[in-house]
This record gives structure tokens, C-alpha cells and sequence, in this order.
């Protein structure tokens, strides 16, 4: 008896559908959403790893699919994990490998290759194989890598991913100062905290479309809010039916009302006044709150 088998073909995935974005030159933005939402896709495009479907790219002005060299010349991109490093070899190794495929004049790179590894706290293991760093050193010579070319548009793919806080909160003073130097960056990330320390604009991606772009500071007005010491059952039904508001959750002698501007969150309190509430304290919101609001609270979901 033979059986046959066939192979089904799965459905072609739409990992962007739409999605509008600019960056200006010598922003920090940051790229927040979930696993699947697109980030990673955008960045892999935007550097000319992937080709798009559909659309257009540009990166400094040039068509990320007509003008893929001049491009290459301008970005470097970190990945997070070790994907893009040659473990037999050393830091000094790696980086003067990629160098020499940007075409750094060779001289040039050796001295900038040197200064990079002093600069990220590699010297010392400078000649050491990458087999034997730690995930956080390897890290490291991820942004080495990746500035080796004096790149003017920096992707970071979840940079600090496997670092300690410390290690963590100097690499973060490092984008500072490349921000300081007038790079463009655009960071992919998880870390709420990071985000919020370091972009000058954040964009929420779900399902490859961008659904808000702000300030980090700007955003904490989607997700304002006041909790109430002394409400009825009366006024919690008039402030849940209100417009703006996002989320109501009555606790243990408290309720919280949730709102997406500070216009709605004027109404509540003109309302909960109105209704004899004298007892009530605002909510200073988090980028993670916004975050939550929203993508949605998706559990362990992907």
C-alpha cells in the first residue's frame, strides 16, 4: 500500500499592513508592541535585510530597495542575541571583519576599531574569542558592530536584552551620547522603562500598524486617570457610560476610572463632583499602562 502526501502550503503572513512612519533626523524612537506585531520586520526592511512586498522605504532619503548600497552605508543595526557575531573569533576580529565589508579604509578601522572596544569596556577581552563572553559582552560588541561603519541611522532590536542593570543602565548613557552626536535611532524594544528614559517619541505597533505615535510624556494622557474614595452605585453608572472612559474598577472601598484624554478625565471629575464625590486622587499613568491600554492585555498569548 502506498499514501500519498502532500505538503500544504500555508497562507502567506502580512507582517506589515499599512504601516506610515517618519523619523526625524536625530530623534530616538522607539518601537513598542508585542511579539508578532511587526517591529523586528520594519527594522529588517529599513536595513535592507528583507525586501518588501509592497510600499515604499526610505532611510536618509534613498529607496531602501533601488538604492540598497547607499543605504548599507548609512545604517547599523544590533540585534539582540548572538545572531551576527563570529564566535571563533575575537571582538577585535568581528569588528574589523565587518569593517572591512563596509569598506572602512583599513587604517581607519583598526584605530576605530580600538576606540570602539575602549569606548563599550571590551578592551581588556579585546583579543579574547567571543565564545567566552557573556551574553551582556556579547551585547556590547553587538553595538560595536554596528557603529564600526560610523552609521548615521542606528536599529537597535532589543539591544540591552541579557543584560545586568548595570551593565543595562550604561549602555543606555552610551545612546545618550550618540543621540548627542546627532544620530537618528530607532529602538525595538519590550523594556517600558527604557523606552520612556530614552526616546524622544514612542510608536505603538499591533497587527503592523502603527496605532499611536507621541512623546512618551504625551502618551501618559491615554491612559489618565482618578480613583474615588466615595461613590454610589449611581454615580459609577453614569461615569462608565461617559465617553473617554477606557476602564472602571471598583475595589475595596475604591473605584478607578481610566480615560483616554485629558478631556474625558475633566468629565469624570465635573461628574463625580456633580454626584457628591468630595474624596479622589489622580493617577499618575506609566507607558506601560498606555501600553496595555493600548495593545490589550494579552497574558502569555503571542
Amino acid at each position: 500500500m502506498v499514501r500519498e502526501f502532500t505538503r500544504r502550503r500555508k497562507s502567506p503572513a502580512r507582517a506589515l499592513n499599512g504601516l506610515t512612519l517618519s523619523v526625524p533626523e536625530g530623534e530616538v524612537h522607539g518601537l513598542l508592541g508585542p511579539n508578532g506585531a511587526g517591529k523586528t520586520t520594519l527594522v529588517r526592511i529599513l536595513s535592507t535585510v528583507l525586501l518588501p512586498t509592497a510600499g515604499r522605504a526610505a532611510v536618509c532619503g534613498h529607496d531602501v530597495v533601488r538604492e540598497d548600497r547607499a543605504v548599507r552605508r548609512l545604517v547599523g543595526v544590533v540585534f539582540g542575541g548572538d545572531r551576527g557575531l563570529y564566535t571563533r573569533l575575537t571582538a577585535r576580529e568581528n569588528l574589523e571583519f565587518w569593517g572591512a565589508l563596509q569598506k572602512v579604509p583599513a587604517r581607519l578601522l583598526r584605530a576605530r576599531s580600538s576606540e570602539l572596544l575602549d569606548r563599550l569596556g571590551l578592551a581588556e577581552v579585546a583579543d579574547r574569542r567571543v565564545e567566552g563572553y557573556s551574553r551582556g559582552m556579547r551585547q556590547r560588541l553587538h553595538l560595536a558592530r554596528g557603529l564600526v561603519g560610523e552609521a548615521r541611522v542606528l536599529f537597535l532590536d532589543e539591544p540591552t536584552m541579557g543584560m545586568d542593570p548595570v551593565a543595562a543602565r550604561e549602555f543606555r548613557t552610551l545612546i545618550g551620547e550618540l543621540r548627542g552626536e546627532g544620530r537618528t535611532i530607532v529602538l525595538a524594544t519590550h523594556d517600558m522603562a527604557e523606552a520612556q528614559a530614552l526616546c524622544d517619541r514612542v510608536s505603538f505597533v499591533r497587527d503592523g500598524e502603527v496605532v499611536a505615535t507621541r512623546s512618551p510624556h504625551a502618551l501618559t494622557d491615554l491612559a489618565a486617570g482618578v480613583e474615588f474614595d466615595d461613590l454610589d452605585d449611581a454615580a459609577l453608572a453614569l461615569l462608565t457610560d461617559l465617553p473617554g472612559v477606557t476602564e472602571v474598577t471598583v475595589g475595596q472601598g475604591t473605584t478607578r476610572v481610566r480615560t483616554d484624554s485629558e478631556e474625558a478625565l475633566s468629565s469624570v471629575l465635573a461628574t463625580a463632583v456633580g454626584q457628591g464625590a468630595t474624596r479622589m486622587r489622580t493617577l499618575q499613568p506609566t507607558l506601560e499602562d498606555v501600553y496595555v491600554q493600548l495593545i490589550g492585555d494579552r497574558g502569555l498569548k503571542v
